[in-house]
């Protein structure tokens, strides 16, 4: 996180002297707001990575002898193959046909997704881990 906590703060730096250069001679509200809008947001992304970074400590990405397996964990479950996602995009055409074509093909649309939603959702809910 200490990388990526520099990153965002040179960023943020970056921002920061253009807003000032903007501001300066542009003298225009918007872009100066926008400016500053993405100089915060930057430094509020570089405040987390250093603040996770003195709360964790170092990962393994950010020493140079780690390897990849000094990351990786259990795996978890894998679901087969379902039929629930398929069902959940044809509502979702169904949805966008209805905007175009009427009321009565969107709301077989919304039930056709809210099904393969909650289907997708609640398929393995009852599995023993």
């Amino acid at each position: 996180m200490k990388t990526e906590a520099r990153l965002f703060a040179g960023v943020a730096l970056f921002f920061l002297v253009t807003d000032t250069f903007y501001i300066w001679f542009a003298r225009e509200p918007a872009g100066s707001a926008a400016l500053a809008v993405s100089f915060l947001m930057a430094a509020v992304i570089s405040f987390f990575c250093a603040a996770n970074h003195r709360r964790r400590g170092e990962r393994p990405e950010d020493r140079r002898d780690a390897d990849v397996k000094d990351r990786t964990g259990p795996l978890d479950f894998f679901p087969p193959y379902s039929a629930y996602p398929p069902m959940t995009a044809l509502g979702a055409a169904f949805l966008g046909l209805g905007v175009v074509y009427g009321l009565w093909l969107f709301l077989i649309g919304l039930g056709v997704t809210v099904a393969g939603v909650t289907g997708t959702v609640f398929q393995f809910a009852g599995r023993d881990d």
